[in-house]
C-alpha cells in the first residue's frame, strides 16, 4: 500500500514539475553550457591562430613592437580569465570575458592595418594560410555567439515569464548573462578577416 501511495505522489510531482517549466529550465541550462562550451572552444582556436600570426608578422615587421606587443598582451588578458560553465552564472566574470576579447579583436585590427605596408608578409604562403584559417574562425565565433544568445534567450524568458518564473524562485534558477552589442544586427553577420585593406574591428 504504502509503494502504491509513493508512486502516485511520484508521479503526481513528475507531472507538477514538468508542468511548471522545471525540465524545461534544466534543459534550458545544458542547452546554454553546451553552447557556452563552443563559444569557447572557437575563441580558443583564433587565440591560437593569432599567436602563429604574430610569429608570422615577426619575420617580416619585426621592427612593429608596439603593435605586436599589444596583440600579444591581450591574448594574454584573454587567455588569464578561465572560462568555465560556471562563468555564465557569473555576469561580472562574463563581462570580464567579453571585454577581454573585444580588446584582442581591436589589437588584431591594428595588426591588420600594419600588414598594408608589407607586401611580401601578404603573398607568403604561411601567411596567407593563416588568414583563410582565421577568416573561417571568425566565421564559427558569430555563429557560436549566436547559438548562445539564442539559447540564453529562450532560457532567461522562461525563467522571468509567469508562472514558470515561480519554479525559478523555488529551485534557484536564475537569468544568465548575455553578450552585448551595440548593433543586434551586427551579430547576424560574420565579421570578415580581410588582409587585403584594413580590417573592421570584430562586434564586442
Amino acid at each position: 500500500m504504502f509503494q502504491r501511495i509513493l508512486a502516485i505522489v511520484t508521479v503526481a510531482a513528475t507531472l507538477l514539475l514538468s508542468g511548471c517549466g522545471y525540465n524545461s529550465m534544466q534543459a534550458g541550462d545544458q542547452q546554454i553550457k553546451a553552447a557556452w562550451a563552443e563559444v569557447v572552444n572557437q575563441y580558443q582556436r583564433r587565440s591560437d591562430l593569432i599567436h602563429n600570426l604574430v610569429e608570422t608578422v615577426k619575420g617580416f615587421a619585426g621592427q612593429e613592437k608596439d603593435v605586436l606587443l599589444g596583440v600579444t598582451n591581450a591574448r594574454a588578458r584573454a587567455g588569464s580569465i578561465q572560462a568555465t560553465p560556471e562563468l555564465v552564472n557569473n555576469p561580472q566574470a562574463f563581462t570580464q570575458f567579453q571585454q577581454a576579447q573585444g580588446e584582442l579583436s581591436s589589437a588584431l585590427s591594428r595588426l591588420m592595418v600594419v600588414v598594408e605596408s608589407y607586401p611580401q608578409l601578404k603573398s607568403d604562403a604561411n601567411f596567407r594560410d593563416l588568414q583563410a584559417q582565421l577568416e573561417g574562425t571568425e566565421n564559427r565565433i558569430a555563429v557560436a555567439r549566436q547559438r548562445y544568445i539564442k539559447a540564453v534567450q529562450n532560457y532567461n524568458t522562461e525563467v522571468v515569464q509567469f508562472p514558470t518564473n515561480l519554479t525559478a524562485m523555488i529551485f534557484g534558477f536564475k537569468e544568465k548573462p548575455q553578450f552585448t552589442v551595440e548593433n543586434e544586427k551586427e551579430i547576424a553577420k560574420p565579421p570578415k578577416v580581410d588582409f587585403g585593406k584594413p580590417a573592421t574591428p570584430a562586434t564586442k
